[in-house]
C-alpha cells in the first residue's frame, strides 16, 4: 500500500473533520482573492466548484 492510499484511507475515516478543514481553506482562500480585488461573484463560483471536486 503507497502513502497516497494510507492518506486517502485516512481521510475516507475522517472525512467530517477533512470536509471542515476544506471549508476554512477555501473560506480563506477567498477572503485573500476578494482582497486582492477579483470579483466576489467569480471567487464564489471558484470556491462551490472547488468544494465539490474535494467532497468526492
Amino acid at each position: 500500500m503507497s502513502m497516497f492510499d494510507k492518506a486517502k484511507d485516512l481521510a475516507g475515516e475522517h472525512a467530517d473533520k477533512v470536509e471542515g478543514l476544506s471549508d476554512q481553506g477555501l473560506e480563506k482562500a477567498g477572503e485573500f482573492a476578494e482582497s486582492k480585488g477579483i470579483d466576489a461573484d467569480k471567487v464564489e463560483q471558484g470556491k462551490d466548484f472547488l468544494d465539490d471536486k474535494i467532497g468526492e
